[in-house]
């Protein structure tokens, strides 16, 4: 099952994790699964969605909605720079793949001070981050609310230091991941002829070329895949092609897993760019759940999984590792298992309520709530070692 075009699919995601669940489920992987306890989180997932969204009118799961923390709606002072709305959805584009590549792990120490007085971490601080940089032209050669192949590839360690608020008191982990993902973007959109204008916004012209005006959701994460693939640092490569979140799993006789985490997370994060361009998004429930610390801290947290051996907390693991690996297939299965139970409680039917949705309205948040209750920093139950590529 190790072809190209499979592996580079949001199928291939459900069915080669699915191999490592029921390897869970028999008793063979560094988890144990307490299935007992999926009603209960379940219900904790409704109450934090209640919570966040009582009216249950809940957006896509995406960088969008960080643009907008602290009651400031940051948006609309992109939306006024614009009279044209492809031109507006392909500076939106823009931002988010840049955003995206910026928003890895921060450390638990990071803060990101915004104009307004206001202080953000993690996420939240990267996104407003990336966000001002963008709205300043950092990303973009001519200095335009653009991001362009010149503009990317001229970003330095320096650049991200002085826009993210870097120094000694304020670490951010993981800066030259960050950096050579931007440069490697530059280079694809300068060297790739299908971006027409130099800019990673061109994915637009891209699609709208190979599926018209209506796009499944899964088609525009293999567009992602496809075409931003070579900024991946180098790991396992198919055909030649470098396949990025994708890891060999021994027990499996070395079959390849398929996360595609931050791919899956920059294609939920351009669905509303492009329907604000036209264009109808269809078949949302194709895509699977993010395997990333917030969803994967929630079991952990609540008890749906727990570790077989307690000391494992204790140790640093690399994404590479059969417990990782393990992990966030756990949480790709586990995150579907949870979304159909909510749906159940809440008598909403699979186009009301898909998974993108309950992701947004209470996995993430759940996670994040879940490890605050349990860890003053907030930081997820197993020590990570990460490139800033990966969570």
């Amino acid at each position: 099952m190790n072809n190209l075009d499979y592996i580079l699919s949001a199928k291939s995601i459900r069915e080669q994790t699915k191999k490592v669940y029921e390897l869970c489920k028999n008793g063979k992987t560094h988890f144990k699964l307490n299935e007992d306890k999926l009603d209960d989180v379940s219900d904790f997932v409704i109450e934090v969605i209640n919570k966040n969204y009582p009216d249950h009118k809940i957006p896509f799961h995406s960088r969008w909605g960080h643009f907008k923390v602290g009651g400031i709606n940051r948006v609309e002072r992109l939306d006024e720079k614009f009279d044209d709305k492809i031109e507006l959805a392909k500076a939106k584009l823009d931002l988010a793949i840049v955003s995206v590549l910026l928003d890895a792990g921060a450390g638990m120490k990071w803060r990101y001070q915004e104009k307004s007085g206001k202080e953000f971490s993690k996420s939240e601080g990267l996104a407003i981050a990336s966000f001002d940089m963008f709205m300043e032209g950092k990303f973009s050669s001519a200095h335009k609310i653009e991001a362009d192949g010149n503009g990317l590839t001229q970003i330095n360690a320096q650049a991200i230091k002085e826009g993210f608020q870097v120094n000694e008191n304020n670490p951010l982990i993981g800066i030259d991941g960050r950096v050579s993902l931007l440069n490697k973007l530059g280079e694809l959109v300068i060297n790739n002829s299908s971006f027409k204008n130099n800019r990673p916004g061109d994915i637009l012209d891209i699609l709208t070329q190979k599926y018209g005006n209506q796009i499944k959701a899964e088609d525009v994460l293999k567009a992602v895949l496809f075409n931003f693939g070579s900024i991946w640092p180098g790991r396992i490569e198919l055909d030649g092609v470098n396949l990025g979140d994708v890891w060999k799993y021994e027990p499996l006789n070395g079959e390849l897993i398929p996360f595609h985490k931050l791919s899956s997370w920059l294609s939920y994060s351009l669905l509303e760019p492009l329907m604000d361009a036209g264009i109808d998004i269809i078949d949302l429930n194709s895509m699977t759940g993010l395997p990333e610390y917030r969803n994967g801290g929630l079991l952990i947290d609540k008890g749906l999984i727990e570790l077989r051996n307690d000391e494992d907390k204790n140790i640093s693991h690399l994404p590479d590792s059969e417990l990782i690996i393990e992990w966030r297939s756990l949480t790709v299965q586990l995150l579907d298992q949870i979304a159909e139970n909510v749906r159940k409680k809440l008598n909403k039917s699979q186009d009301e309520f898909p998974l993108v949705k309950v992701l947004e309205g209470g996995t993430w948040w759940a996670g994040r709530y879940a490890a605050k209750e349990l860890r003053e920093d907030g930081g997820p139950p197993l020590n990570l070692d990460s490139d800033g590529t990966v969570f």
